[in-house]
């Protein structure tokens, strides 16, 4: 049988390997690759996430190919009123629509003539006529997340009523777009089995595989006799639902913690770091902007706090966390998507006085939390670990090639 080929299309760089959806791109590119396909990668690379092209020159060169187009998406608000006003489409679409891309994209599909075109944003959804007129390709879309469930929270937590007019109808928007999106491919991969059943509810889908984050545990380094017994939290703060969930856990719940745990620090790291986190001063509060090494900052600190209130898909750094045998605390929607026991492989706290508890237990009985983190991360090798998730995932793509040889 000749070599497998398939393209990825992604709306950003997946580089660095720093936040979530980054390293969720890249496990899948690689676990095709490891398994002896051709993998060309196609990339926007965003004015909002840019990188320069002497960096990109040096990534991903033992795959048989990786392009990038350089694209424009910054937000305007003239356009989001234009938006709103005259077309039912949401913006995000719009937004990653663009003549360029469209143009490299015709290029490659011509040349390469993959067998699966793998498409890792409902928002590039707007390219797929395109593929289906210049390949026979089978389809493929990774969602990362159900998108209008994020808008949808934010639209419900805002108090402010233009706002949450605004964001009410940008989900329905996005909402219909996605339902519209989900039935011209010919396979989804949602990354949790929540996503999968509201997929479900909503379209009549023939053919669905829940395809995990994987965890390469070879890459991940356990803790040791080095960890201090402080809270952390990473995350790229140009996403809302970061920076909201902080901003919450130290307005609400900090002070609630240091009752209970004096002396007790806050550890906080990510890109596009707020200024107003990076002039807080607050006692036991440290706010660290972007870190050159995620993997260094999170090696000394034994507890991973995830105050989350919205967004859908899996929390990559909590099965990260997890793996390296920490302990987690984090709220129900942190851990939506992760089929993990609250009690068991985590803490759950759904307020503030919740949060300040966890902390106690931990320090009052460490043997016991040792012993949660160490099946938590037995938790994560038997359900995610990379080689036994990609495996699945190739099986479904061959039976559906199969199926059309």
């Amino acid at each position: 049988m000749a070599q497998r080929k398939i393209l990825f299309i992604t709306n950003r760089i997946p580089y660095p390997l720093k936040d979530g959806g980054n390293l969720a791109m890249n496990a899948m590119i690689e676990g095709y690759h490891r398994s002896g396909w051709q993998v060309y990668l196609l990339s926007m690379n965003t004015t909002r996430h840019y990188i320069p092209h002497d960096q990109l020159q040096k990534q991903f060169t033992h795959l048989h190919a990786f392009n990038w187009v350089d694209v424009n998406n910054n937000i305007k608000w003239t356009d989001l009123v234009k938006n709103y006003i005259f077309s039912r489409e949401p913006e995000h679409a719009k937004r990653f629509y663009k003549a360029n891309f469209k143009e490299k994209l015709k290029e490659v599909l011509v040349s390469f003539k993959p067998d699966v075109v793998q498409v890792e944003s409902v928002y590039l959804s707007t390219y797929l006529p395109e593929i289906k007129k210049r390949s026979h390709a089978l389809t493929i879309l990774r969602i990362h997340n159900v998108e209008y469930q994020i808008w949808q929270g934010l639209a419900r937590k805002t108090k402010n009523s233009i706002k949450q007019a605004y964001l009410s109808n940008l989900a329905v928007r996005i909402r219909n777009f996605e339902r519209d999106a989900w039935k011209e491919y010919d396979l989804l991969l949602p990354i949790t089995e929540k996503d999968a059943t509201v997929i479900a509810r909503l379209e009549e889908i023939k053919n669905m595989v829940v395809v995990p984050f994987s965890i390469d545990l070879d890459k991940i380094k356990r803790g040791g006799k080095e960890e201090k017994w402080v809270g952390y939290h990473i995350g790229a703060m140009d996403w809302i639902a970061n920076r909201e969930g902080i901003k919450w856990f130290i307005e609400h719940a900090w002070s609630k913690i240091l009752r209970v745990a004096p002396g007790f620090e806050f550890y906080f790291a990510g890109r596009s770091m707020p200024d107003e986190f990076m002039h807080l001063n607050i006692t036991g509060v440290h706010c660290l902007s972007e870190v050159s090494s995620a993997e260094e900052f999170i090696a000394d600190k034994k507890i991973l706090i995830v105050p989350l209130w919205s967004g859908g898909g899996i929390r990559v750094k909590i099965l990260e966390a997890m793996a390296a045998g920490k302990i987690i605390i984090t709220t129900p929607a942190g851990i939506k998507g992760i089929e993990a026991k609250a009690g068991e492989h985590f803490l759950l706290a759904r307020k503030p006085e919740d949060f300040a508890k966890a902390v106690k237990w931990c320090f009052d009985n460490r043997a016991a939390a040792e012993a949660m983190a160490q099946r938590a991360h037995d938790f994560v090798s038997e359900h995610y670990e990379q080689n036994k998730v990609i495996k699945h995932v190739i099986d479904e793509v061959e039976l559906l090639l199969g199926d059309r040889e």
